[in-house]
């Protein structure tokens, strides 16, 4: 009996589409002329046609809407007529009472299509395109109503009672009760187990909870089996600690209202009729972006009892397998992720589920087994497990080479790339090979940097020859990273050669980083296929009821609900989310660069940007980083009550995140604030912490542990410690030397030179501060190299005050950049350097001219005391 509710091409009459049929009636009545009633403008026919639209294209997608949520639509498009039109809607469905009502109804839906048949039509008489969007939907709705059986209106008929009860009974509109005679459960047909659409996310818990009070529980489909009804109504989206009080809930960026916005918790279509593959395929595809995009927050345990199902009723779809591997990966769960993804390629053989690799290339016999060392090698990058890591990814070069797969070699170049950029390796020989690089083919020894640059250059050239445009754009990216880290050296060291400047280039960070951006404009020939327009018209739909305007590190949501404009400019792009991320990328690595050299308006601008514009798109990890470079920038320009304030509305929107950066700021902060107001106890508390999380039994990057030895190393150094600092200091200088982090070596030499400036060593101090100034030249760290230039002035002050005059000189020649970009601190410290070199030099008189002296001095302590502004509580 499947059969008899099944239309053709799988497009089936539902509740919500004969909602949007009403609606469609009011937008295009028969025989009425100009603008129809209730409309007053043509601006508000208009808007109620452009939401049509949108609802229309949405049904395509794989889920539709409750009642309940597009009555809410209604209400952000609906202006001054919203009241109208929910509750001509309303009494409308809740009218169909009768077999005999539906066939009315449709047979008075033919009558707003235009036509050869549709008589004289006067010049401003509304009629809607047989062939248009709104046309074609009606269309197919009138021919999927025809040849459904008596049986199949009736099972329609009761489908639109629990589509309109639910809501309606707790509707403010007046709507009549309906017969429960029409809701009875035993009425229903076996067959109906087979809906697969029912097993999808709750809400959230209130609303799980009200149901339960109203409706002991019943499901909106009623026609799914007790087994699935009761696991439904246990799925839960986000595994987080409830908020404080329900206003905290609703000023951060939750990710638990992201979610629920794209997770359903019942599906309300009713129906009986089989998804297509292609939009299985999208609403995976849809569900692994949400995995990689809120990471640990996205819920295991609900999801895996999703993918379950689908295993069950499709075990050939093996494309669940990488879903539950993606699941499991992202709650760090080792063993599970390494099972699922065997079971993946032991089942589909890497051919399901990768739109980057085309059909006919590297496919054999033996399946795709680079593509299955290239997850595997992601995954023990994932995990931290860089040695692995690498070996495996070598492994997928060789065999991407004998199978001829271009396109998984460019994508593997491109991840062993990233992971030299990312990780530590001192040396990587007999590891690598040497079948890609014609320079280690002639014995030529190359350094881990060289190879970087090697193998992102034969990737980016791959990647253009094969037209990979999202490819081409990261590596773009991952070239503008290098060129911002790295001084490019020559590749070869014997023959002519010409003079070389050791130093970076700005120039080409701008360049690859706008060569990144304009590729991703053009994307559409590697867009993915599964995405459809009725996706992106859900998505659209969605966003009715998010509010205008930039809310970065804001309390105040309250912004006013004028429902009578719709709001377009907020409205997503129909550009895939894995482009955005890429352009989010260029945002985020633009803002690390202007960071690098100092210019920290740029910065935070670019900051700004990410966070405004790329959000929903981005991953709670570059989000959250967006998120700590804006209040970084807070706690260095505004002061820590500032930064912490910032720092509590970021905690909340990024919750349950183990080792992330929000924790990892905080740290930084406590450590920073109780070095300022003398708490070396707290200091070292926040020194251990973070010791913790650089801890050699749990996989970290270099960043972090060398994070951890220099604020452990200034500790040391307010506790008058010298030797032990200077030690430390001295450690972390070789590790960064060994694993060429030159960037963080400029920065341990100045501590190294405030450390036998503080120590009384003055004269050992210097080569460490000119060895510093030297690294900022070469990496065009501005800002730093004011900060050196400081620290020179101060060591030659504490020479004599012969020396008074040198070092005020120098403390002039850094002024603009200090004043200009410096923070509190740094701006505070050079007023104060400036009155010492006045008060030590034998020329000076302070009763002729005390305000030389007087007034940095009152600069000095206004800028402090932003800084040490009393913070109550961390």
């Amino acid at each position: 009996m499947a059969g008899i509710f099944k239309s053709q091409g799988g497009f089936a009459v539902t509740p919500h589409k004969v909602s949007v049929c009403i609606l469609l009636q009011i937008y295009a009545p028969p025989a009425q002329i100009s603008v129809p009633f209730p409309f007053s403008s043509v601006a508000q026919h208009n808007r109620l046609g452009l939401f049509l639209l949108a609802l229309t294209k949405s049904c395509d997608d794989i889920l539709e809407p409750k009642l309940e949520e597009l009555i809410n639509q209604l209400r952000e498009v609906g202006g001054l007529l919203d009241h109208w039109l929910i509750d001509h809607l309303t009494s409308r469905l809740s009218s169909l009472a009768s077999p005999d009502d539906l066939f009315n109804f449709f047979s008075e839906m033919r009558g707003i299509l235009g036509g050869p048949d549709s008589g004289v039509v006067e010049d401003d008489q509304i009629i809607l395109d047989p062939n248009s969007n709104l046309g074609m939907f009606l269309r197919r709705c009138v021919l999927a109503f025809n040849v459904l059986s008596f049986e199949g209106v009736c099972h329609l008929l009761t489908n639109i009672g629990m589509y309109c009860k639910e809501t309606l009974s707790n509707c403010p509109y007046g709507a009549p009760e309906l017969d429960d005679t029409r809701n009875d459960l035993e009425t229903l047909p076996e067959y109906e187990s087979m809906d697969l659409e029912n097993l999808v996310f709750e809400k959230v818990s209130e609303e799980i909870e009200a149901r339960k009070r109203t409706t002991q529980s019943i499901p909106f489909h009623f026609h799914v089996p007790e087994a699935l009804s009761g696991l439904v109504e246990d799925v839960d989206v986000l595994s987080f600690p409830k908020c404080k009080s329900t206003s905290k809930a609703k000023e951060g960026y939750s990710y638990s209202h992201s979610l629920s916005n794209t997770s359903r918790d019942i599906d309300p279509s009713g129906s009986a009729f089989l998804r297509t593959n292609w939009q299985m395929q999208g609403y995976l595809d849809a569900q692994a972006e949400k995995i990689e995009k809120f990471g640990s927050l996205f819920s295991l345990n609900a999801f895996e009892l999703v993918l379950k199902q689908l295993q069950k009723m499709a075990p050939e779809l093996h494309r669940v397998h990488f879903l539950r591997y993606l699941n499991t990966l992202y709650h760090d769960d080792y063993f599970s992720a390494l099972e699922n993804v065997h079971r993946y390629f032991d089942y589909s053989a890497g051919t399901e589920g990768f739109d980057f690799i085309s059909p006919g290339s590297g496919c054999n016999s033996f399946g795709r087994y680079e593509i299955a060392l290239l997850c595997l090698g992601m995954m023990h990058v994932h995990f931290g497990h860089p040695k692995q890591a690498l070996e495996v990814l070598t492994e997928a070069v060789h065999v991407s080479q004998q199978q001829s797969n271009d396109t998984c070699l460019a994508y593997t170049l491109a991840a062993i790339g990233n992971l030299l950029s990312e990780s530590g390796f001192s040396r990587t020989s007999g590891i690598l090979g040497s079948s890609y690089s014609p320079l280690m083919s002639m014995g030529i020894s190359l350094s881990v940097q060289q190879q970087l640059f090697v193998l992102l250059t034969e990737s980016l050239r791959r990647a253009e020859s094969l037209k990979l445009k999202r490819l081409v754009a990261s590596n773009h990216l991952a070239m503008a990273k290098f060129h911002l880290m790295h001084v490019q050296r020559p590749l070869l060291s014997f023959g002519p050669r010409a003079s070389v400047k050791l130093r970076t280039s700005p120039i080409s960070v701008c360049k690859e980083l706008r060569l990144s951006t304009h590729l991703i404009c053009q994307y559409g020939t590697e867009s993915s296929t599964k995405t459809t327009d009725g996706s992106f018209s859900t998505a659209w739909l969605k966003n009715l009821q998010k509010p205008a305007g930039s809310h970065v590190l804001c309390r105040d949501n309250e912004s006013g609900n004028n429902s009578s404009e719709l709001p377009f400019f907020a409205q997503p792009t129909s550009i895939p989310g894995s482009v955005l991320q890429l352009l989010g990328s260029s945002y985020l690595l633009r803002a690390t660069a202007f960071e690098i050299y100092g210019s920290a308006p740029l910065a935070r601008i670019n900051a700004i940007l990410y966070a405004t514009c790329f959000a929903d798109t981005s991953s709670s990890s570059d989000a959250s980083l967006a998120y700590v470079k804006l209040i970084q920038h807070l706690a260095i320009f505004k002061g820590y009550k500032e930064a912490f304030s910032a720092l509590k509305i970021a905690e909340e929107r990024f919750l349950s995140l183990a080792k992330s950066r929000i924790l990892l700021l905080k740290l930084q902060l406590i450590h920073e604030h109780a070095l300022h107001r003398g708490c070396l106890k707290l200091a070292q508390q926040a020194c251990n912490e973070l010791g913790v999380l650089a801890s050699s039994v749990t996989s970290v990057d270099l960043d972090l542990k060398t994070e951890a030895s220099f604020r452990h190393a200034r500790t040391l150094l307010a506790a008058n410690q010298f030797s032990e600092a200077a030690r430390v200091a001295h450690s972390l200088f070789c590790l960064c030397y060994k694993y060429n982090l030159q960037v963080q070596n400029a920065s341990v030499l100045l501590l190294l030179a405030e450390i036998h400036k503080k120590s009384g060593n003055a004269v050992v101090g210097l080569p460490y501060a000119l060895a510093s100034l030297s690294f900022c030249q070469s990496f065009n760290l501005d800002l730093l190299k004011a900060s050196a230039t400081l620290t020179i002035a101060e060591l030659w002050l504490s020479l004599g005050p012969s020396h008074s005059k040198r070092a005020l000189n120098l403390l002039h020649g850094a002024f603009p950049m200090i004043l200009g970009h410096g923070g509190l601190e740094l701006r505070a410290r050079a007023f104060i350097v400036e009155a010492k070199c006045y008060l030590s030099s034998p020329t000076f008189s302070v009763s002729e001219d005390p305000e030389v002296v007087l007034n940095p001095l009152k600069q000095a302590s206004e800028e402090l005391q932003l800084l040490e502004c009393h913070v109550r509580k961390y």
